[in-house]
């Protein structure tokens, strides 16, 4: 709300005559500067100029004071807050680009001065300079004094030619931020003039305020106002042309002025500069004929100079018409596109670069705009040669370029069933329908790379093949080999016992399909059809446990009993040679031939000794009868068993 009341305020002002028109800009064509002062780009600080522009004092800070100014790119510092603005750059905007920072003097004075040399007489000039009142509106700023700046432009005897004054620059709307405003004023120089100085007078006191930027300060010739274009005047100012192109524009001007003009035509190639170009034999002055044969690449702009009389050949008497434009634009490079095999069925995608636009065009296919291409459930038919046309944003097309796309019939393969056998078998397996087959796992085939290989799986596998013929495969397909594992038979080791003894027999059985267990014999077994039957026999034996499966055959295993006779110790005898008892007959022992048997008298002193126990004892030691009495043994069976003591009494 407040910067519309400050603007509205100010249009009142200038409406009612109090304040000055902030330019009088030139209506008609304008040249290029004789003076193009915009101090210039670098990094902060930017040095002095040159001795004679200004008598202000220079100063290498942002923040300069009564009576000092600065040249830098950026007003930022932290100094005249909150009076000053934060300005960021320049008033066009280039990179680093300066400005002239002024804290205005005491006194009103000539602040500013430079020379325009070389002059035309009796033509028309516009000054101009950016201005930008650095004051931020404010209640604390509203009594402060406000930039009021007169230029004068004078011969260099010191004639007035011209005098502007600005009035009082005002501040920025607070809400619009810093804003530069443009000061200009335009005047013709008399037939004795060749060279000016202009001034700018500070008008306005500073101590309390008076503080702004200058940027931008130009002085260029104005003239009439001049309208090009291709081949009559008006239309678009620029046009694209493709590389290689022979074409020829003829430019039409027309320039709306009296009195005796001259004519320039000038060309600027790649913004190198402008030059002076001559119009061919028999053209008439205002139109020039522009050939290209076989066009190169690169930005051709061309604009018509005017000046008054023969004053042509000094450029700062000539006014310049807004230039054409012709782009030669590079052709697009589309790289080659690598020949493409796919699989019936399966979809088929063709990208391109280098371009704005694509137009593909292929077997079977209706033209089709864009990129990329893309062919959805190929056919056969879809083999052969596709073509894109590429164009560039600016139109220029590229030579047709051609991709090879070869559409391979689709694989449908054949696998044969699931298979059982058994471990340590083989089978067979088979697919069909391809050139090349690839099996996996590998592991238990004799080759992984045949339609049929032969098949020794370990455990059960199931074997995925894929089918090609050379381009496409079929999808994978499976086949199970379920390897039934043996019937093993396991009786369990070797039983030792006592005859009258009974004992559990240990078998066990592992294997697929199992459908029964029998013990051969079945001799003194309580049930010979079961794993773990009661076995109570009266000499060695050798049973035979056998396993049946449904699928993998029989499987046997042998264990042997050892029965070990019962060991009777009489405990007595009467060796006197009467034909009854006169041995020691221990029952039995002769069936361990491995045993030891010892005898003692009661004095603890060795009478007999015996291994294996062929021959019984006759109660004797030495050959000489022992005396009748008690005597005592012990008996290693030499079988792990524990040893049998005791007593026997010889009678005699």
């Amino acid at each position: 709300m407040r910067a519309a009341i400050i603007k509205v305020f100010l249009l009142v002002l200038i409406t009612a005559g109090v304040l000055p028109c902030r330019a009088q800009t030139c209506t008609g064509s304008l040249g290029d500067p004789v003076i193009n002062q915009d101090f210039g780009s670098g990094t902060n600080p930017g040095a002095p100029l040159s001795q004679g522009i200004t008598n202000m004092t220079y100063t290498d800070s942002d923040c300069p004071e009564d009576g000092q100014y600065t040249i830098a790119n950026t007003r930022t510092g932290n100094c005249h807050v909150p009076t000053w603005y934060q300005v960021k750059a320049d008033h066009t905007g280039n990179p680093n680009g300066y400005m002239m920072i002024i804290n205005a003097s005491y006194q009103p004075s000539v602040f500013f001065v430079q020379q325009a040399p070389t002059l035309c007489p009796n033509t028309t000039y516009e000054f101009s300079a950016y201005i930008l009142n650095l004051m931020i509106p404010s209640q604390f700023t509203a009594s402060f004094i406000h930039p009021n700046i007169t230029f004068s432009i004078e011969t260099t005897s010191g004639r007035g030619l011209v005098t502007k004054t600005t009035g009082d620059i005002p501040p920025s709307p607070y809400n619009d931020g810093p804003t530069w405003i443009k000061y200009s004023t335009f005047f013709t120089t008399p037939a004795d003039v060749y060279d000016i100085v202009v001034k700018m007078t500070n008008n306005a006191s500073g101590g309390n305020g008076n503080d702004f930027i200058l940027d931008d300060i130009t002085f260029r010739a104005c003239g009439p106002v001049i309208n090009l274009g291709f081949g009559s005047t008006g239309g678009q100012a620029t046009t694209q042309l493709c590389e290689g192109s022979n074409i020829i524009y003829t430019l039409r001007a027309q320039v709306v002025g009296n009195g005796v003009l001259s004519y320039q035509w000038q060309l600027n190639k790649n913004n190198t500069g402008w030059i002076d170009v001559s119009p061919t034999a028999g053209q008439i002055p205002d139109s020039l004929r522009v050939g290209f044969l076989n066009a190169t690449i690169g930005t051709y702009q061309y604009r018509l100079g005017v000046s008054n009389g023969s004053a042509i050949t000094n450029a700062a008497c000539r006014v310049y018409s807004p230039p054409l434009t012709i782009n030669v634009t590079a052709l697009p490079i589309v790289p080659p596109i690598a020949p493409q095999t796919v699989c019936e069925g399966s979809t088929l995608k063709l990208s391109a670069s280098g371009g704005a636009s694509y137009i593909w065009t292929g077997p079977n296919i209706a033209a089709f705009s864009g990129n990329p291409l893309v062919v959805n459930n190929v056919t056969t038919a879809n083999s052969g040669v596709y073509t894109v046309s590429v164009v560039s944003a600016s139109g220029c097309a590229a030579p047709p370029v051609n991709a090879m796309v070869t559409v391979t019939p689709k694989v449908t393969s054949v696998i044969s069933g699931d298979i059982a056998i058994c471990a340590g078998e083989s089978t067979q397996l088979n697919a069909s329908g391809g050139l090349y087959y690839r099996w996996s796992p590998s592991s238990g085939l004799d080759n992984d790379t045949i339609p049929n290989p032969i098949a020794s799986p370990l455990q059960t596998t199931t074997y995925t093949v894929r089918v090609s013929n050379g381009g496409c495969s079929d999808s994978s397909r499976s086949v199970t080999v379920k390897v039934n594992q043996n019937p093993v038979a396991n009786g369990g080791g070797n039983i030792t016992l006592f005859e009258g003894q009974s004992v559990k027999l240990n078998g066990s059985a592992a294997g697929d399909n199992i459908t029964s267990y029998s013990w051969t014999p079945a001799t003194f077994l309580d049930n010979p059809a079961s794993l773990t039957p009661v076995c109570t026999p009266t000499n060695d034996i050798t049973y035979t446990l056998t396993v049946a499966s449904s699928t993998c055959g029989t499987s046997t295993s042998n264990i042997f009993v050892k029965v070990y006779k019962k060991v009777i110790v009489p405990n007595a005898f009467s060796p006197n040679n009467d034909g009854i008892n006169d041995l020691w007959d221990i029952r039995a022992l002769e069936t361990y031939p491995q045993s030891t048997l010892f005898v003692y008298d009661r004095y603890g002193q060795q009478v007999f000794q015996s291994t294996g126990y062929s021959k019984p004892w006759n109660g004797t030691y030495n050959g000489s009868a022992l005396p009748p009495g008690t005597y005592y043994y012990i008996i290693d069976l030499k079988n792990k068993t524990p040893k049998i003591s005791g007593w026997v009494v010889i009678v005699r």
